[in-house]
């Protein structure tokens, strides 16, 4: 995004915070989400008025609103109709940049354009885990059968090194289409519930690209809970194939946030004192220790 000097007219005085596609967008917008958040419970968390913190929340905001303006714009150009959705969860905002994640879930012009941008985006090849078709490839197998459904941290026993295809078709299955190193389950099939997780072997033919870190705890002993869930509920997305869902959905957040920097690097002007808060050339983005 670039800064540029405001001209004549409505741009003096401070009425205007910024250019998208050549229009200015008005300051009343940014005085009304100030004035809500003042007048809201939150208003003993914000910053003292007229502090650095202040500006680098007024300019926080901003970027907010001229994205918000910016997907609108671009979401009623290709006709696409407001989307609803659920609220990102915190991780998901974190991938997403607070930025993009308070526009997304708050505007649903931006819900329909991270939709019709990301209704292709792939698992880049670096995420996915291998797929094994071939008989022969060793793995290092930790796997327990459990009676009840188990929770928590469990041990799991150490299998020594097996092709996935000697271990019951369910874990099998999960493990094949998990990342390697994480823990898959609970699985459960006609002999009751499962943990596994597998690493791959030096001696397999070609190593997975990747491959997640193990746990720190004592050998034998491995946390229950996948970050990557055996089940997931389908949303909808025909992508799935690339990858787990979760992947899938992280790489339609990655693809949507590069494709927005990118748009908003063209569309976009900023005006002084309400630059990105983390450009570093303002003179609010610092830390003071």
């Amino acid at each position: 995004m670039r800064t540029r000097q405001p001209a004549t007219g409505s741009s003096r005085g401070g009425t205007v915070i910024g250019w998208v596609n050549d229009h200015p967008v008005p300051r009343a917008p940014l005085d009304r989400r100030i004035g809500e958040l003042r007048a809201g419970p939150m208003n003993g968390a914000l910053p003292t008025p007229g502090s650095p913190e202040d500006r680098q929340l007024a300019r926080w905001l901003t970027q907010v609103i001229l994205t918000e303006v910016l997907c609108e714009d671009e979401a009623r150009t290709l006709g696409l109709s407001p989307v609803e959705r659920p609220a990102l969860d915190r991780l998901a905002s974190v991938e997403l940049g607070s930025i993009n994640a308070a526009a997304l879930n708050g505007n649903p012009w931006v819900r329909a354009l991270f939709e019709h941008v990301t209704e292709e985006a792939t698992v880049p090849t670096a995420w996915r885990a291998p797929r094994v078709s071939e008989a022969g490839e060793l793995f290092r197998v930790r796997h327990r059968r459990f009676a009840e459904r188990p929770g928590g941290e469990e041990e799991l026993k150490d299998l020594g090194v097996v092709e996935l295809a000697t271990l019951p078709a369910a874990v099998a299955s999960e493990l094949r289409r998990s990342p390697y190193g994480t823990v898959v389950g609970p699985v459960r099939d006609a002999l009751g519930w499962h943990l596994a997780v597998a690493h791959p072997t030096a001696s397999n033919p070609q190593e997975p690209p990747h491959t997640a870190p193990a746990t720190a705890a004592e050998p034998g002993t491995i946390l229950a809970h996948s970050p990557f869930p055996a089940t997931a509920p389908s949303d909808g997305v025909t992508r799935a194939a690339d990858g787990h869902p979760a992947l899938v959905e992280a790489a339609r957040r990655r693809s949507f946030a590069q494709w927005l920097d990118r748009l908003r690097s063209e569309r976009v002007d900023l005006v002084p004192g309400l630059e990105h808060p983390g450009d570093p050339r303002q003179p609010d983005n610092h830390h003071k220790h």
